[in-house]
Order: C-alpha cells, then sequence, then structure tokens
C-alpha cells in the first residue's frame, strides 16, 4: 500500500464504526474519502469499476445483499450510483446486529428519488470529510490547539514559518492531496481539472440534467467573486449577465447551485443566531464559500502572483481557506462553525459552536491594520452577547497569514493559520 498520510477523519471514522453498524463518508471528489476508508476496510466493493460496474448495477437491483457480502468493515465506494444499497445496509446491519459492518462512500447525493428509503438513522452515521487542511499536508507545525482553547485559556508564544507568498501558493494549490509531494507547476494544476471535470461532467451527473458548460462557469466565476459574501441570486444574476449573458432566469441559477451543492463543492456557511442582550435584526442567510478555496482560484483563472497582486482578492480567499481548516477542526471537536452578522453592520467571520453549548468568535484576516479593527469586532460581539442566557465565548481569536501568535492585553489570541490544529 502507498504511503498513507494521516486525516483527521481517521480518529473520527474509527469512533463512528464503534457506536454505529454503518457510517456514511460524504464529500467532494479527490478529497481523500475512498483512500481514508480502506485504511480500515477489510474487503471493498467499488461501485465504478469499469470491469464490473454494469454487473454491480444489475445485482443491486436484482440482490443487494449480494454485494454486501465480504469481511467487516466492507467499504462500498461510490455507493449513490445504486441507491438500492442504502436500504440493503440498513436492513443487513438490523439483521447482523453489530456495529462496525460497512463503509459507505459518496461524492454525490444521489439523483433518485429516496423518499421513501428509510432515514437510516440509529443505523448510520453520516460524517463529512473536505480537503486537507493545513495541518493535515504538514503547512502548518499545528502548535495552537483549537481544543485545548476551549479546554482552558493558556499563553501561547509561537511562530508561523508561513509567509505572504507562501499563503497564495497554498491557497491556490488547496487541500488536494494529490497536489501534496509534486513541484509547484503539478500542484497548482489538480485544482484547474478538478475545476474542468466539474464543469464538462460533475454537475450535470449531480441531478441527470445536462448543464451548459459556458453557463456554468459563469457561475462558478460569479461565485468566485462573492466568496466570504452573503450576495444574493439576484446579485449573481446581475454579475452572470454582465458578462456576456443575454438572458437568464433566477430558477436556472437556483439549479445550477443545488447542482453544486449535491456534488460538494459548494458549501454555504450557515448564520449563526445567538441570545443578545438587545434587539438586533440578525441576517440570516449563508455566505458563499466553495468547499476549497482553490475552486474560486481556477474559477477565476489565476495563480499566486496574481494574489500578491491583489490583496483584497487574497483576504476574501485565505477567509475562505480559515473557514476549510475550522470546519475539518470543528466536526473533529463535536461541532460546528457558523457567521455572524447583523443589520447595524456588526459580523464575525467564523464562530465555532460544539455541542456542548461552548463556542469562540474567530476574524480571519491577512494581518496589518485589519488586526485592530478585527479584535475591537470581536469584542463588540463578546458584549452584545446576554450572558444570563447562553454561556460566554470560551476565547476569541484572529487567524492571521503570517507572523506570531500570542494574547493581547484585551484578551484575544492572534494566530497564524500555519500554527492551528484542531
Amino acid at each position: 500500500m502507498k504511503w498513507y498520510r494521516n486525516r483527521i477523519a481517521d480518529k473520527l471514522l474509527q469512533d463512528k464504526l464503534e457506536a454505529k453498524g454503518a457510517v456514511l463518508i460524504e464529500g467532494s471528489k479527490w478529497c481523500g474519502k475512498t483512500t481514508t476508508a480502506s485504511q480500515i476496510a477489510e474487503s471493498i466493493l467499488y461501485m465504478q469499476d469499469p470491469a464490473k460496474k454494469a454487473h454491480n448495477l444489475k445485482m443491486a437491483e436484482i440482490d443487494p445483499a449480494l454485494l454486501l457480502e465480504g469481511d467487516t468493515p466492507r467499504l462500498i465506494d461510490e455507493w449513490q450510483l445504486a441507491p438500492q444499497l442504502w436500504d440493503a445496509v440498513r436492513f443487513e446491519v438490523d439483521k447482523r446486529d453489530q456495529f462496525n459492518q460497512f463503509i459507505l462512500t459518496g461524492s454525490s447525493v444521489p439523483v433518485a428519488d429516496m423518499t421513501t428509503s428509510h432515514s437510516g438513522t440509529g443505523r448510520i452515521s453520516r460524517m463529512t470529510m473536505r480537503p486537507m487542511t493545513l495541518y493535515e499536508s504538514g503547512d502548518s507545525n499545528g502548535s495552537i490547539s483549537l481544543g485545548e482553547l476551549f479546554s482552558k485559556q493558556q499563553e501561547i508564544a509561537v511562530k508561523s514559518a508561513l509567509d505572504i507568498r507562501r499563503i497564495a501558493y497554498l491557497i491556490c494549490r488547496g487541500g488536494w492531496p494529490k497536489a501534496l509531494d509534486q513541484s509547484e507547476r503539478i500542484a497548482l494544476r489538480q485544482a484547474y481539472d478538478y475545476y474542468d471535470a466539474v464543469v464538462e461532467s460533475d454537475i450535470s451527473s449531480a441531478d441527470g440534467v445536462k448543464k451548459n458548460p459556458q453557463r456554468v462557469k459563469l457561475l462558478m466565476r460569479s461565485l468566485s467573486r462573492f466568496t466570504a459574501s452573503d450576495a444574493k441570486v439576484t446579485n449573481i444574476k446581475s454579475d452572470m449577465v454582465s458578462n456576456d449573458l443575454d438572458s437568464l432566469d433566477e430558477n436556472t441559477i437556483y439549479s445550477y447551485i443545488n447542482a453544486l451543492i449535491r456534488i460538494f463543492v459548494v458549501e454555504d456557511l450557515p448564520a449563526w443566531s445567538p441570545n443578545l442582550r438587545s434587539r438586533t435584526a440578525i441576517r440570516t442567510s449563508g455566505k458563499r464559500h466553495f468547499v476549497d478555496p482553490s475552486i474560486a482560484v481556477a474559477a477565476l483563472g489565476i495563480g499566486p502572483d496574481d494574489l500578491l497582486n491583489d490583496l483584497n482578492t487574497t483576504g476574501l480567499l485565505f477567509e475562505s481557506m480559515c473557514i476549510r481548516d475550522l470546519r475539518v477542526f470543528a466536526e473533529a471537536l463535536d461541532g460546528t462553525v457558523y457567521h455572524y452578522r447583523d443589520k447595524a453592520g456588526l459580523e464575525c467571520d467564523a464562530v465555532v459552536h460544539l455541542r456542548d453549548g461552548s463556542y469562540a468568535l474567530i476574524e480571519a484576516k491577512l494581518g496589518g491594520s485589519e488586526i485592530e479593527d478585527a479584535a475591537n469586532n470581536l469584542i463588540a460581539l463578546k458584549n452584545k452577547i446576554d450572558t444570563d442566557r447562553m454561556k460566554p465565548p470560551s476565547f476569541l481569536m484572529i487567524l492571521t497569514a503570517t507572523g506570531y501568535g500570542y494574547q493581547r492585553e484585551d484578551g484575544v489570541y492572534i494566530a497564524p493559520i500555519g500554527c492551528l490544529k484542531n
């Protein structure tokens, strides 16, 4: 077996298998789902194997239970090609009455109608895999632990080895496992190849409806320009129309975006609604993000040098990279990432909220004069929260691109992304 780079999802998968009969791993193509699952699988069924695909699909219609025979845990890769397998796995888990039986991996939501299928509750646990964090790829030294900060306040005095040029490259390279340990030229090609596959075929396979590749390109370019914003579809439509599309209705845009969501290319960041001391209207729309910032880079047709010449764009894509990493870390901590924004203009890039009610307020800034404004924002939001009705934040943090990690006199942590881990 080829050398395997450990993933944060390894322990999460093991824990879920110990507590359920089956685990479903969902996520974008090329993010490493199958490779991770195969590390602990004792037998594997590759539904996309060209030599056996037709046979497997036919068998799924006739007697899906036969496809589930094999040493456990048995990996069923790209199970969504035969949605009948869902109920077959659920039934087999019931029949065997044992944990650690099956791992399902899928890079899209099934096209077939599954409204009559059992939800899998109590039998099949779900987890999401995303492209690699900087910690997983070895680009973060991991000297600052989110989990430890949630446990107790602590002094930090660390330094990141990353400079702004390296940050620009990492944004463009993305967290694709195949991009690691390659020359920069080959590594940067991976995101473009992924983008091309989405445009030409993957988005159409999401719902079985053929999409116009040129329209897909315009949509993804527009979404890239609106990265880390809560842009409405009307704004996206205006942007697309101004780029050579004479007629376009909003329903078409919705359908294209939903297709991108189904294949785990787009993953918007939901809004957080805390209990506040005063009546403040909170915006509830999600922020636009791709599952990896390198997809936006490919859609815009740019590279590291372009980012160094446009720090505004770099700042937005840096925020998106931070959100990618925080989502992976949060899932390992049994948490979820949100954003906050109210009608008064106060906002917070990321709120990491754990299941026990603990949460952290986090801003993502390249550095410089932005740091002071970000710290003031975090403190203002902290002071708005009604701590009689919910816990106070465990900590406030500003994720930066470069430099040192430390705690300011006002209590706000400064943490370079090149030092962060779960």
